[in-house]
């Protein structure tokens, strides 16, 4: 599973690669993704003979949580393959991307919609192979994907604590939260970074149980990609680094300088996306400390009962739904913590240290930012009921956890149903998209293909307004980002006053149900 995530972070910064030299045509990306393909398959020749499928020798209740994620799988695949409704998916995890591969290169993208160009973007180079072979619905297929690699993992992590039983009763509790379900059938990153963080955390117990040096060096390897899919993650590094510093002063078996081998490579991989920051915006980690990401002193958080208050709204009443189980068994593992295992104790402490990095970072995503940590949480959950010495209470938790896993999969299959007919093609895209999108968030759809007939490849458009621009399918130049001597012959007003400038424009076409108006002077091209 380390060699996956090696692979998957690797063929990431070879797309990188690509995108700076400009050579983001769609046979290059084919052509390179053959030969990456072959190289891997070739060096792993010998163990590919030995690959085994997973047995397990289960009992009946195991089944029926192994048919409860299955069950979740199929539904959330099912989202997966409509077209996409997310908003910053159409904002910016598929809209830049596109215009990477519009370009055929990576570049900055000044101004204030696409700001998100500057940050690291190891799933959006993901992305950018999907768009050029298919769509967006290969792209959300690679993030659906995430989430199951993040259930394997989480199930190989949770045998280092629990029976093959829980371990798959862990799985149920982390894949029933409707906010992994939300996430599986989006083109975010969330899922990205949770499979990493997971990652990290497994080579983080295999360096505890073998306190062998190398394991630290591919925890600070799934570290730096967990950071190269978002920034965030560098609380992640502060959280290992302080498990390190603790277990240093409770056994002094080590030295601090074993600190390294984790922060030199989680500091190298994301390296070359702080330098291309840094020479864009003059901040290596951006946009944090910036108007867009502000990291000013708060004096709410220095109140404990803010704290408390904050955590409850959190779990209870977040917009990205997370399960109430972890708030029922928050109790169950305080009083039962000196019965956990030394592992699991590391991952009740692990557990605290990403609530305070969670409170006290930037929590413009909702529940989705705790997302990454949601794993660990779900271990405590399942180790808890596993030291239960009240029978009667331990059925009553396990039955607690399936009826939330029901109601998860009732409530994500009737969020779901509406891409049935689309899916099965007795719908199509137009139709769906007319329906669903939210013009008056500013997505973009040509819904009577009035853009399609008439926009030609040699024109320009020079769009106001508007924020979710994925479904823009002409060329373009947003008020944004464009810049003097840039040459259009189009403009486009998305819920937006029509500029001085073009009062004497002549208006050509107007959609009160989108929210546009497209004004053109004979078709003249204009520099800026």
């Amino acid at each position: 599973m380390f060699s996956v995530a090696i692979y998957i972070g690797f063929y990431a910064y070879l797309v990188l690669c690509l995108g700076l030299a400009g050579l983001l045509y769609k046979q290059t990306i084919l052509i390179t993704a053959l030969v990456y393909l072959i190289v891997i398959l070739l060096l792993n020749k010998n163990n590919i003979t030995k690959i085994r499928f997973l047995r397990l020798k289960i009992n009946k209740i195991s089944i029926i949580f192994l048919s409860l994620i299955f069950l979740q799988v199929l539904i959330n695949l099912l989202g997966a393959l409509g077209p996409e409704l997310s908003y910053d998916a159409l904002w910016y995890h598929l809209t830049i991307p596109k215009i990477f591969l519009e370009n055929h290169s990576i570049f900055h993208i000044p101004g204030g919609l696409f700001y998100y160009s500057d940050m690291p973007k190891l799933t959006e180079m993901l992305y950018i192979p999907a768009l050029a072979i298919n769509n967006e619905i290969l792209a959300k297929l690679i993030h659906f994907s995430f989430g199951i690699l993040a259930l394997f993992a989480l199930y190989k992590v949770s045998q280092s604590f629990l029976s093959k039983s829980y371990s798959i009763l862990t799985c149920l509790i982390f894949y029933s939260n409707l906010v992994v379900g939300w996430e599986s059938i989006s083109a975010y990153i969330d899922l990205s970074r949770t499979f990493y963080e997971i990652m990290t955390v497994w080579g983080f117990i295999n360096y505890l149980e073998s306190n062998k040096k190398r394991w630290l060096v591919i925890t600070g390897l799934m570290l730096g990609f967990a950071i190269s899919t978002k920034l965030l993650a560098l609380g992640s590094l502060l959280i290992i680094v302080l498990l390190l510093i603790l277990k240093y002063f409770k056994k002094r078996k080590n030295s601090l300088s074993d600190i390294f081998y984790i922060i030199t490579p989680a500091f190298f991989v994301p390296l070359p996306w702080f330098i291309l920051s840094y020479i864009n915006t003059r901040n290596p980690i951006f946009p944090f400390f910036s108007s867009f990401y502000d990291f000013g002193i708060n004096i709410h958080l220095l109140n404990p009962f803010n704290f408390v208050k904050d955590l409850w709204n959190l779990f209870m009443y977040s917009a990205d739904p997370i399960s109430p189980v972890y708030i029922l068994f928050l109790p169950l593992i305080v009083i039962f913590y000196k019965k956990l295992n030394q592992n699991a104790k590391i991952i009740a402490v692990y557990s605290l240290i990403s609530l305070l990095i969670w409170y006290i970072t930037p929590r413009t995503g909702g529940g989705r930012f705790i997302l990454p940590y949601l794993p660990a949480y779900s271990i405590l959950a399942a180790a808890s009921i596993g030291i239960m010495p009240i029978k009667r209470l331990s059925k009553f938790l396990v039955s607690f956890i399936v009826i939330v896993s029901v109601i998860s999969i009732v409530y994500r299959g009737f969020a779901n149903i509406k891409y049935l007919p689309v899916v099965f093609l007795k719908q199509s895209k137009n139709e769906f998209l007319n329906k669903n999108l939210n013009f008056s968030y500013g997505d973009f759809y040509d819904i009577d293909s009035y853009f399609k007939n008439k926009i030609k490849k040699a024109d320009k458009v020079l769009i106001f307004g508007g924020h979710n621009l994925y479904y823009v399918y002409f060329p373009f130049v947003h008020e944004s980002y464009i810049k003097k001597g840039d040459k259009f012959n189009y403009v486009l007003l998305i819920k937006h006053d029509l500029p001085k400038r073009f009062r004497h424009w002549n208006l050509v076409y107007k959609n009160d149900i989108t929210n546009v108006m497209l004004y053109t002077l004979d078709n003249q091209k204009w520099t800026y």
